[in-house]
């Protein structure tokens, strides 16, 4: 087992990274303080692993909130769900939410765990790649808008996260590459020498050569930490880590949630700032064209597969997090391995990289 943590003084909090993870019970109850835990999970994982998870839990009070799967359930509606739920045992301020479950289920429950009487805790087993390596670490939580992605939430640390890989096993190929595109994006954005690690070893990767699965997500889990600890509340540093999402999350809205899994459309995304990267002048061409590359080998798409009005997907990207004052500001890279925020690019450019993929 691995393990680092994510240094935020008093809410600094330990990532186990392993095999075997679900089987050691100490890892959660040492991080559970009251008797009283409710496990969300959704009905892909139910059947997987929340049994697996109620047994290391056998001297605690347990109940279980089974949520429909999917990125259209990630509403306020589902939230409300589990608020029902935890009133209706009266479970109080000592309680221990446990997010079960891909990146959906662990926002919606992060979020409920911020909201619930104020604020309880909550623990991250994340069972998806793109989980493991970015949205159970960090502590972002919140739903969609049918207006915006993610536009509702809290920043809300989880007292722990436990990323078993082995629950890989049962992730089918789709949802596997969906988070290498987030893998990919942390050697874009920061780490040139991993990036020309995953492209020497996609092979490897893409056949879920264990000991290679957790080298990659110790090593993202890493980057993401360093950066989160310097920038918790995203007002500088951490929006780096949005390198390609508002065009992905522009994707997801124009073409309804779903349609495109998150990474599938923020690989796309990153592709859109690559190429507006190289027609601002930072790379070239030749550049553009490994990222492609590897995208494709990573069995991701590399382009919009269904017509969007033009007009449509800007006002989507203008409802993004990362907009102040009404300009939209854009991850772009410097260099492959060093990207940088942006709102200092030609408009003529952004429309023609956008048309190019519409």
């Amino acid at each position: 087992m691995k393990q680092l943590n994510l240094d935020l003084g008093e809410k600094s909090y330990p990532i186990y990274i392993g095999q075997n993870l679900l089987n050691q019970e100490e890892l959660l109850i040492s991080h559970i303080s009251g008797k009283q835990v409710m496990i969300v999970t959704d009905a892909i994982v139910a059947p997987l692993y929340l049994s697996k998870v109620k047994n290391l839990l056998s001297s605690f009070e347990v109940i279980e909130v089974i949520l429909p799967d999917g990125e259209e359930y990630k509403i306020l509606d589902t939230v409300n769900t589990i608020f029902t739920a935890l009133l209706e045992v009266c479970f109080d301020r000592s309680c221990t939410l446990i997010a079960l479950g891909g990146g959906v289920v662990g926002d919606i429950t992060g979020f409920a765990a911020a909201s619930y009487q104020r604020g309880v805790d909550f623990i991250q087993i994340p069972t998806t790649l793109l989980s493991q390596v970015d949205s159970s670490v960090g502590g972002k939580t919140g739903v969609n808008h049918a207006l915006g992605k993610n536009m509702i939430g809290s920043f809300h640390q989880p007292k722990c996260v436990v990323i078993d890989v082995d629950t890989l096993d049962t992730l089918d190929d789709r949802q596997y590459s969906a988070g290498l595109a987030e893998v990919i994006k942390y050697g874009l954005l920061g780490n040139a020498d991993f990036l020309s690690y995953l492209q020497n070893n996609i092979d490897s990767l893409m056949s879920r050569d264990k000991n290679l699965v957790i080298k990659i997500v110790h090593q993202s889990c890493m980057d993401k930490a360093n950066i989160v600890a310097q920038d918790e509340l995203e007002v500088g540093k951490r929006a780096l880590l949005n390198l390609g999402h508002t065009f992905g999350h522009a994707i997801e809205n124009t073409l309804g949630y779903g349609v495109y899994l998150h990474g599938e459309a923020v690989a796309v995304g990153m592709l859109m700032a690559v190429k507006l990267s190289a027609l601002e002048g930072f790379i070239t061409n030749k550049e553009v064209q490994l990222v492609k590359d590897l995208l494709q080998k990573a069995n991701l798409p590399v382009v919009i597969s269904s017509k969007i009005n033009y007009q449509t997907f800007v006002n989507a990207m203008s409802v993004d997090k990362k907009v102040i004052n009404r300009e939209v500001r854009l991850i772009l890279m410097e260099k492959i391995g060093q990207a940088f925020i942006s709102n200092d690019y030609q408009q003529s450019n952004l429309e023609q990289i956008i048309k190019g993929f519409l």
